[in-house]
């Protein structure tokens, strides 16, 4: 292959035969199932194959093309009609022999809109007879045609060499295929039935391969010497002398389990799934008090400076009648704090820190870190959390995340890790009221909004952009800050907050809004985690179907936090299906838990979970949530086969250790494999 062509497939990700081999289809044709023209029923699908009459090229009123490739069979005639795609016309000639498929229409005759085509002369009868053909994503400048012969090509050359990875106990119990047969299969199926069957395989190598990296890194955590922390009764009333309310059941519960965790020798990796406002921080606190009660220190990471430092006041505010040495360490941090921080870090005069990924940087020694708290985890590579717990001898490591996944999928994806779920909010937390505000409703919200106000509340308004972009029809924060003062709520005080702001004025910014010198905060994402203002009972989202229902769930998190009830606003005029359904579902429930199980339908798990955060290879062919059943028996088989022999070292298990070593190249360092 010459190297423009090679350029091409790299777009792809294809850059070697392997590559080739396991670059799925996204979808097939079924060709299998031929029609006669003369059964078309309007307004149903239907697949004929055809010979090409004529074909006319037109131009209609304002200047629309209109492509008509009249074909017939001896049944009838039927015309392939494309609208503003005239390029197309130098695909067909006269005599062509075809596969149409799509949906049958009636205007003066026959039609078929837009349907899907494959020239039998371009080669796709010799790549799958007249049956199912692959059809695969692509880049530019490569067809279907062009990419399906490709792969037939290396098929024939080199199918016969793919491995089967798995022991022979498991090909016997679920009957599987020889990889080699799968993988042509799952490109050029001789059936339906067979295509299935390759799929299915397949989809379980993958899910498998993921599930012995998951058991091996759990048991090489869970094999380090860690630190046995004493959290006994006298431990336990000093905390809660420090926490100034009941905890709820859940906290409790929560607590009784990372307590056995930090008795214990094993290091504590747990993960502390909770919704927003359900109170994780206090937990985090209570972990690191103990940690601090037993001469150890502990670090409480955030992804930014302005949840950092939400986090340093609100502890600032528990540990003020406490001995307990607080510090806080950011990117903006200036040098000679830094510095200080530093020293007292190393010397162990500071027993809790909090801070951002600055933590993580090369300079900083702990003296004897025994307690890593990670906040909104997602926001962090795994490698980077991995860093932080490097710098101290296998400390206790409690990960945090307000963005709810799945509990099955949690449970299954986050192997290595043990899991707490905070399922109960504070008493008194009153749920949002979330309303979608439509084009013609806009006015009136105003009108509700400037009510509120005049009850003394305050309000959120999100814009997804700071500024004004020529790409993008989008209001921005900083324009309509100035329509908002001027226009919309002259009588009102308006403070601007957003990203490109120096730390010192975003501060300064959030501090006037909690001392109610603004009666309306404009803001992007930026106060997507950690603002705290009870008093702030509106959030009002712009463009809301722009973001993701997580977005939307984090920003209507920042309302609700005082006795006072609370309103979601939603202004939007969402363009596609998927866009609908989020409004909808925020409309609908406030419960994190069912907001993630349906952003997980609606994005898939690529998206949702951001695999390189997790250090997860990019999935080829599974998806997480459809292929759950599939997902269970490969974690039951990998965990069983960890278990059993811990470096897979037995000769039966060598194939699937390399492919684990392969998969995870560049991210060994997460598990033990020898």
């Amino acid at each position: 292959m010459g190297p423009k062509r090679s350029k091409l497939l790299e777009r792809l990700g294809i850059k070697t035969i392997y590559d080739l081999l396991y670059y799925f289809p996204r979808d097939y044709n079924d060709f299998s199932k031929v029609q006669k023209i003369s059964e078309s029923k309007i307004g149903a699908n239907i697949t004929i194959q055809a010979t090409i009459d004529g074909i006319q090229n037109r131009v209609a009123r304002r200047g629309k093309s209109i492509l008509e490739v009249f074909v017939s069979d001896e049944t009838g005639t039927i015309a392939a009609t494309w609208f503003n795609q005239p390029f197309l016309v130098n695909k067909f000639h006269v005599g062509d022999r075809l596969f149409l498929h799509g949906k049958v229409n009636s205007y003066k005759y026959l039609q078929l809109l837009s349907p899907e085509y494959e020239i039998l002369r371009d080669g796709a009868s010799d790549v799958n007879g007249w049956g199912i053909i692959p059809v695969y994503p692509l880049t530019e400048h490569i067809s279907q045609t062009q990419l399906r012969k490709i792969i037939l090509t290396v098929l024939q050359q080199y199918a016969e060499f793919v491995e089967d990875v798995f022991p022979h106990t498991l090909t016997k119990k679920y009957l599987f295929s020889p990889a080699a047969i799968a993988i042509q299969h799952i490109h050029f199926p001789p059936s339906m039935e067979q295509l299935n069957r390759a799929k299915n395989r397949l989809i379980y190598e993958e899910l498998f391969v993921l599930e012995i990296a998951m058991a091996l890194r759990r048991l090489s955590i869970k094999g380090e010497q860690g630190i046995s922390f004493k959290a006994g009764v006298n431990v336990d009333a000093h905390i809660r002398n420090i926490i100034p309310f009941t905890l709820t059941g859940a906290q409790e519960r929560v607590i009784r389990e990372i307590k056995d965790d930090m008795k214990n020798t094993k290091p504590m990796n747990r993960l502390l799934q909770g919704d927003v406002g359900s109170g994780k921080t206090v937990i985090a606190l209570y972990a690191a008090l103990i940690a601090v009660a037993n001469g150890y220190q502990a670090a409480f990471m955030a992804p930014t400076e302005l949840l950092a430092q939400q986090h340093f006041h609100t502890v600032q505010k528990f540990l003020q009648k406490s001995q307990v040495r607080l510090g806080l360490l950011t990117g903006s941090s200036d040098a000679k704090y830094k510095k200080e921080i530093l020293a007292q870090l190393s010397n162990g005069k500071i027993d809790l820190i909090v801070g951002t990924h600055a933590l993580i940087e090369e300079p900083i020694m702990f003296k004897n870190l025994g307690l890593v708290v990670i906040d909104e985890q997602h926001k962090f590579g795994v490698l980077q959390r991995l860093k932080l717990r490097k710098k101290g001898m296998s400390p206790d490591v409690l990960i945090m995340t307000a963005t709810p996944i799945p509990r099955t999928l949690a449970i299954t994806l986050f192997g290595d890790m043990d899991i707490s779920f905070l399922d109960e909010l504070p008493p008194g937390r009153i749920p949002a009221m979330t309303y979608w505000i439509s084009k013609n409703k806009e006015t009136t919200a105003y009108e509700f909004i400037r009510g509120e106000i005049k009850k003394g509340r305050q309000v959120f308004v999100i814009y997804p952009l700071v500024e004004q972009s020529e790409k993008l029809e989008l209001k921005s924060a900083v324009t309509e800050t100035e329509r908002l003062r001027n226009e919309i709520f002259p009588e009102c005080r308006v403070g601007l907050l957003h990203g490109k702001m120096k730390p010192a004025e975003k501060e300064q910014v959030m501090a006037d809004f909690k001392e109610k010198r603004y009666d309306i905060l404009v803001s992007t994402i930026i106060i997507e985690v950690g603002i705290d203002v009870p008093n702030a009972t509106i959030m009002v989202i712009e463009h809301a179907e722009r973001f993701g229902l997580a977005q939307l769930h984090q920003l209507r998190g920042r309302i609700g936090r005082g006795s006072e009830q609370s309103y979601c606003l939603l202004f939007g005029v969402p363009k596609s299906a998927v866009s609908r359904e989020r409004l909808r579902t925020m409309v609908k429930t406030c419960d994190g838990f069912k907001i993630a199980e349906m952003d997980f339908k609606l994005r898939g798990p690529g998206e949702f979970f951001g695999t390189r955060q997790h250090g997860l290879p990019e999935l080829k062919i599974s998806n997480l949530f459809h292929d759950f059943p599939i997902l269970q028996k490969a974690r039951k088989d990998a965990f069983e086969i960890v278990n059993k022999d811990p470096y897979l070292s037995s000769e039966e298990y060598q194939k699937i250790k390399q492919r684990v070593m392969d998969v995870f190249k560049d991210r060994l360092e997460l598990f033990t494999i020898r």
